[in-house]
């Protein structure tokens, strides 16, 4: 229950899915979540719900993709609780899937906007006051399509395998100020956006079927199975990992 006690935490894209999961672990292992979400309803409910079971959340509107607004409120989280001591890097969008050859610029934009600048404003303002605390921990959600090919959606992969790099080489820029930074890099999780991605191919249980298939433990993953590595990350645990990658892909990336 203390594996967190006394750390301030951060997590973009917190309502629902992998974000709503490790803000909920995080509160359970003792520490303050900062939620923020462009879905104010959703973030606000889920930092109610971690209130009524005893831990300590409270709800921020942040899009990750207008710096400005990443500074502003990183700034009002960092006064409310008196420092930062972890940022998971969790918004993000699957934009379209179209071959490369028939995606727009606008199509393309879209996707780096939040996948890849949203994760460098957060870093880039959170790092002061990490520096000011005496280190901290940095945890950016890639995918295991920042690791290996798909066959779909190009901006997406391009975008994940960037934050991979982005998170290796901050590892080495700010290892000196004891700040770690480290990537996840998960398989199919069962969340609103894979729910829609099966969606958008057909029947939702076939297609859930199918995706189950892709993955020798021949499940797809919950939103908890990556919620326990970042609350590993974000821990002392950890304090000796960083620049690396925490794939939890129920073996899909070992074929």
């Amino acid at each position: 229950m203390d594996r967190l006690k006394n750390k301030v935490c951060v997590v973009t894209g917190g309502a629902l899915g992998i974000g709503r999961s490790a803000c909920r672990l995080l509160a359970q292992e003792g520490a303050t979540v900062a939620l923020t979400d462009v879905l104010e309803t959703e973030g606000r409910r889920a930092a109610e719900q971690i209130a009524e079971s005893g831990g300590t959340a409270r709800f921020w509107r942040m899009d990750v993709a207008v710096e400005t607004e990443v500074a502003k409120v990183l700034g009002e989280i960092a006064r409310t609780f008196g420092k930062i001591d972890v940022l998971v890097n969790n918004a993000g969008i699957s934009g379209v899937d179209k071959p490369t050859h028939e995606i727009t610029e606008h199509e393309w934009d879209r996707v780096m906007t939040v996948n890849v600048k949203g994760p460098f404003y957060c870093t880039k303002h959170v790092i002061p006051y990490m520096q000011r605390a005496g280190g901290g921990s940095i945890i950016n959600l890639s995918s295991i399509y920042g690791i290996v090919g798909g066959g779909d959606l190009p901006p997406y992969h391009a975008s994940k395998g960037a934050v991979r790099l982005m998170t290796k080489n901050d590892a080495l820029l700010y290892a000196a100020d004891n700040i770690r930074v480290n990537s996840i890099h998960p398989a199919f999780i069962w969340t609103p956006m894979v729910e829609k991605y099966a969606a958008d191919r057909g029947d939702v249980e076939s297609m859930r079927a199918q995706i189950e298939s892709l993955h020798p433990l021949g499940r797809i993953g919950e939103p908890d199975d990556v919620g326990w590595g970042i609350v590993y990350l974000a821990s002392d645990e950890s304090r000796f990992v960083t620049g690396s990658e925490l794939v939890i892909d129920g073996g899909y990336t070992a074929r």
